[in-house]
């Protein structure tokens, strides 16, 4: 009887011991929210989905890293769909933010004053996530990445904007919008591709080299073969190429789809890892 007790509280304690180890790990674990913000240039609440790695402390400051989602997307696309992100922000000890552009390919509309996303993305909401956490409130501490539209509104973005972001990553981005005048709603924020040629111009990425300089912005360039944006994502690559910027770029057989997508997202979380230690 004695020896009978004395196994079951021996099996009881590694049993309360491994429970207190697991329950450890899930109150550790990456925390997901919701959260409102808000855009003072479109005067509304814009929902977007803030990950704090595991052990996030007050008493550190994060690099933080925006995602931005595709055409017909949203704001929870990454957390339903590539729910291992939680394991980057662990791994690597990164905020990330989930943005919210609905269709607007991230620009500030020239001919729709109401759509106003660059400035939302590049200023409020990145001025809102530094005010609420514990950030590295400095380019140093800021990457912007994306999928389809996405991949050109980070890459825009960062161009424009290459005082707040210090690395960008694209994911079968639509670098040159002007192959596709009738597509996704481009049209509605830039206006009639044939009366508004220069407008589309002026905001496709592929025009954007010039305003890069070498070593200036570390970027990433990531799309399938069968993709239909990689022909002009082949090109973008050969132009950065022949103009001396610096950048990684990685094709490998896939489509334009979310199964090429939850791979490609890691060599992306790896990228902006090793520029925030660099």
């Amino acid at each position: 009887m004695y020896t009978f007790f004395k196994n079951s509280q021996l099996v009881s304690r590694i049993l309360f011991t491994f429970l207190l180890i697991f329950f450890a790990k899930v109150t550790m674990a990456a925390s997901v929210d919701t959260v409102a913000t808000y855009s003072e240039s479109m005067k509304k609440k814009i929902t977007a989905v803030v990950i704090l790695p595991e052990g996030y402390s007050e008493k550190k400051r994060y690099p933080t890293v925006y995602l931005l989602h595709g055409y017909g997307g949203n704001y929870a696309d990454y957390i339903k769909k590539t729910p291992a992100i939680k394991d980057y922000a662990d791994q690597y000890q990164m905020i990330i933010v989930c943005a919210d552009g609905r269709n607007s390919w991230y620009f500030d509309s020239p001919v729709d004053s109401t759509w106003k996303y660059e400035t939302y993305v590049s200023n409020e909401l990145v001025g809102w996530i530094d005010q609420r956490y514990h950030t590295i409130a400095d380019r140093k501490g800021r990457a912007i990445m994306g999928l389809s539209m996405g991949g050109h509104g980070a890459l825009s973005l960062a161009i424009k904007h290459q005082d707040v972001f210090g690395a960008a990553g694209s994911m079968s981005g639509g670098l040159d919008l002007r192959p596709f005048p009738g597509n996704w709603e481009i049209y509605k924020r830039l206006g009639n591709y044939a009366s508004n040629s220069a407008i589309w111009k002026e905001n496709s990425v592929m025009e954007m080299i010039p305003l890069l300089s070498t070593n200036q912005l570390a970027l990433l360039i990531d799309c399938g073969e069968d993709d239909f944006f990689y022909p002009v994502n082949l090109k973008f690559h050969e132009q950065l190429k022949y103009n001396n910027i610096n950048h990684d770029f990685i094709s490998r057989p896939g489509n334009h789809d979310w199964k090429y997508w939850k791979n490609a997202i890691g060599y992306q979380f790896l990228f902006f890892n090793n520029f925030f230690k660099g």
